[in-house]
């Protein structure tokens, strides 16, 4: 078996310490080449665990602190910045299944403003992140419509309006519906996957498309009805954001971020101290999260 030994090659300050450029390989069998500074990873520098992880950028008494790329062992990567050993600040998220979050981090984890892009359907979610969830104000952008409104635990929820690109809007809300209705000792789990269920509530044009026609509209037609743009064999405007709808609750529902690689690396902060990789598991706790993510859509974190 292999055995690991210290060893150091490089510049040292009058006290003996690493100071400088130098190379390392730590006892765990990881290797750094880089700054350091009184005995420390201090500056610029690349990281290698011996699982195939590596960090390259900038370190901070032995932490990973300001701009650095993060490629874990399953090839996701961060590329951002840093603070404290955490992503913290903004940077970007390469996924295995190639989906990206590009936005702000904070504490390791979504918060704050980000896009979301989704590569096997092209759809992507822009706007507010808590805690590496979906919540807060964001539009859910397809390829031929977008829901504009808020956010919760994943889930579209309260007022919002999915826009087409045939040419009108679709106003409503979602509200939460239990599933199905069981007996009453379910009703406890029926109401835990309670799912939010769009209501409309009128059908409008445009808003630019409409300024100098409201006084020509028929009275019989009701406003906006007649004048809405219909797509090619298409039926009435209602009928038709209707069914676009119903596409794109589908698509809502099946959109769900993929979760990060964590590293969580903890160093000794002294000459043999190596950083300690291992998984965050956050969120869902799934070690082998990129599968079922590739599956179901499911950052993030």
């Amino acid at each position: 078996c292999a055995l690991y030994t210290q060893e150091y090659e490089g510049s040292r300050n009058e006290a003996g310490e690493r100071h400088g450029h130098g190379k390392a390989r730590l006892p765990n069998g990881d290797t750094y080449e880089g700054n350091y500074e009184h005995g420390k990873r201090h500056g610029q520098g690349i990281y290698k665990f011996k699982n195939g992880a590596r960090y390259i950028g900038e370190y901070a008494k032995n932490k990973k602190h300001g701009h650095g790329t993060f490629i874990y062992p399953d090839g996701s990567r961060y590329e951002g910045e840093w603070a404290d050993d955490q992503r913290h600040g903004h940077g970007v998220y390469y996924y295995v299944n190639n989906d990206t979050y590009t936005g702000e981090w904070f504490a390791h984890q979504r918060h704050g403003q980000g896009t979301y892009f989704y590569a096997e359907t092209g759809s992507k979610y822009v706007g507010t992140w808590v805690n590496g969830q979906q919540e807060g104000a964001a539009e859910l952008v397809h390829l031929n419509h977008r829901y504009q409104g808020k956010f919760l635990n994943k889930n579209p929820a309260g007022p919002g309006k999915y826009v087409f690109d045939v040419g009108c809007e679709q106003h409503g809300e979602y509200r939460l519906t239990d599933m199905e209705r069981g007996e009453e000792e379910e009703e406890e789990e029926t109401l835990a996957a309670a799912v939010p269920k769009w209501k409309a509530t009128k059908i409008t044009e445009l808003a630019l498309w409409t300024p100098t026609l409201p006084e020509e509209q028929p009275p019989e037609g009701g406003p906006g009805q007649e004048e809405a743009p219909r797509a090619e064999g298409a039926g009435e405007p209602a009928e038709e954001a209707q069914a676009l709808t119903d596409i794109s609750e589908e698509e809502t529902d099946s959109l769900r971020p993929g979760e990060e690689d964590g590293d969580a690396a903890t160093e000794e902060g002294h000459e043999d101290g190596g950083e300690e990789f291992q998984y965050d598991n956050l969120d869902q706790g799934n070690a082998s999260f990129e599968e079922e993510e590739t599956r179901q859509l499911d950052p993030p974190e």
